[in-house]
């Protein structure tokens, strides 16, 4: 087992000052940002870090001066750039910037105009082909899974949740994945699952883990391959729906589990909503909530292209 990084106390000399404590400040809460996004406890990046856990709250709180080995074995268990902690982007090309700074301009609802328009215009097709397959993503406690085999149902489709796939081609469930060969070993695992249900189906409801978001390529490969769905709800329909399954992860043994839940959601919130469309289930019956669902289904870009099972055997669009 690697020896533990060294702990480095906080800047104490004359030069640092005010500018030292925001650096510090703002790398405390883009590892915080990163843990929540991933749904990792302060315990479990220790462990994965090799760093201890009383550090690891210092650095998140400001007062940790961390040395560059420990930034690159904490962004190595968050599977992230270590700029991405210092607030650093990688270098670009001119006009790649120029994109990028356009795109800053452009208000939220345009973007996935924006992005229709690009796939269209500049991707090879089979990049773009979303055939006839609808993803569900969001928190665990929305509702992914139980809507998601009712739509499949309705739709006459197969109905492929991700996870249970990772654990049948790893022959382990997934909490014990990660407890034995860690965090980016299960999204490597992940990802590969994902390409191969794509490739292998061009009608599916696929749901997928919470933390898919964590894992850029995956997420692309998913928002890029097919409709996509956000259903989302409220931190406290999340949390009651996760303690009536008895699934705590990864809050296990956390007294403040209702501001993870909240933290996690915040992180990931902006990744959800790049989603084609939003389901709220907050509040709702299932039924309630599945009649919206198939009235969204219907009405998803290109949507003429997914039709409706008729209880007579055929199809009805």
């Amino acid at each position: 087992m690697r020896k533990p990084a060294p702990e480095t106390p906080g800047p104490k000399t004359p030069g640092n000052g005010r500018l030292a404590a925001e650096f510090l400040g703002a790398l405390g809460r883009e590892m915080r940002r990163g843990r929540a996004k991933r749904g990792m406890t302060r315990r479990q990046l220790a462990h994965a870090s090799q760093t201890s856990e009383r550090y690891l709250a210092q650095i998140e709180s400001g007062n940790g001066n961390p040395s560059v080995t420990v930034l690159r074995a904490i962004a190595q268990a968050l599977d992230i750039p270590a700029a991405n902690l210092l607030g650093e982007h990688a270098a670009q090309s001119g006009a790649r910037a120029a994109l990028v700074d356009a795109l800053a301009q452009l208000p939220d609802h345009r973007l996935a105009e924006l992005t229709q328009l690009i796939e269209t215009r500049f991707l090879p097709p089979d990049r773009a082909d979303r055939a006839r397959r609808i993803a569900l993503v969001g928190l665990r406690g929305a509702g992914k899974s139980t809507l998601g085999r009712m739509l499949a149902r309705e739709l006459g489709y197969a109905f492929m949740e991700l996870d249970r796939v990772v654990e049948q081609d790893f022959g382990a469930s997934i909490p014990d994945i990660i407890e034995m060969a860690g965090t980016t070993t299960f999204r490597r695992h992940e990802r590969a699952a994902l390409a191969r249900v794509i490739t292998e189906h061009k009608a599916a409801v696929i749901t997928t883990a919470g933390g898919i978001v964590s894992d850029r390529d995956s997420y692309a490969l998913l928002l890029r391959r097919s409709h996509t769905i956000w259903i989302k709800a409220r931190p406290e329909d999340h949390m009651s729906r996760v303690m009536a399954q008895g699934d705590f992860r990864p809050m296990a043994q956390n007294r403040e589990a209702m501001a993870d839940l909240e933290a996690i959601l915040d992180a990931r919130g902006p990744d959800y909503a790049r989603a084609q469309m939003q389901l709220d289930t907050s509040g709702e019956t299932v039924e309630q909530s599945f009649t919206k669902l198939v009235r969204l289904a219907a009405n998803l870009p290109g949507s003429s292209r997914i039709e409706r099972r008729d209880p007579a055997g055929g199809s009805r669009p």
